[in-house]
């Protein structure tokens, strides 16, 4: 039981790193295409509303996809004054009780809410407002319960990893000095 509980851990950890990893090369993407907005307008003159906007597109699917891998590896903020000096056991139980009460519920509350909006999106293929913008705005939608899929995901892992945390036995401390074991 403890290997198969470590194994979905270990699968949903990689998957969402894979995807974390996939999703920086957003950050090359924004840094250039918005280096080539700032050209075209004040060296040359132009304007692409389509480039504009896939910048917005690469910034959302960075934030929405490299969100759960952010959780992994604890680079969101949390609030220390509980975690920080806690035991191993003591922190085990914070983000048990965090996945379970507080990020479960989020992403299954995102999930929920989400998906007539990103339907009725993909019922019209939803497109810019914009007459030369992309036509893709359905797909940008989509990122809300695929972020909420992936976050849900890595609750469970990091629940899963509390919850064997917690399920090992404690050590058994040395004897005292001048005291046997009975």
């Amino acid at each position: 039981m403890r290997n198969t509980a470590e194994r979905i851990a270990d699968r949903i950890d990689r998957a969402i790193a894979a995807i974390g990893r996939a999703a920086t090369w957003c950050c090359l993407y924004i840094v250039l295409a918005e280096f080539a907005v700032v050209v075209m307008r004040y060296a040359l003159g132009l304007g692409s509303i389509r480039l504009q906007e896939s910048v917005l597109y690469a910034h959302a699917a960075l934030f929405m996809l490299a969100a759960a891998w952010t959780l992994q590896i604890d680079g969101h903020v949390r609030v220390d004054v509980f975690y920080a000096q806690a035991s191993r056991r003591r922190r085990a139980a914070i983000d048990l009780i965090g996945a379970v009460i507080f990020l479960l519920p989020f992403a299954i509350a995102v999930a929920a809410l989400s998906m007539s909006y990103v339907g009725r999106s993909w019922a019209i293929f939803e497109g810019s407002r914009e007459t030369s913008g992309l036509p893709f705005v359905y797909l940008l939608k989509t990122l809300i319960p695929l972020f909420a899929l992936l976050i849900g995901l890595q609750g469970i892992a990091q629940a899963i990893r509390a919850a064997l945390v917690l399920a090992e036995l404690p050590p058994i401390p040395p004897p005292q000095a001048g005291q046997g074991r009975a």
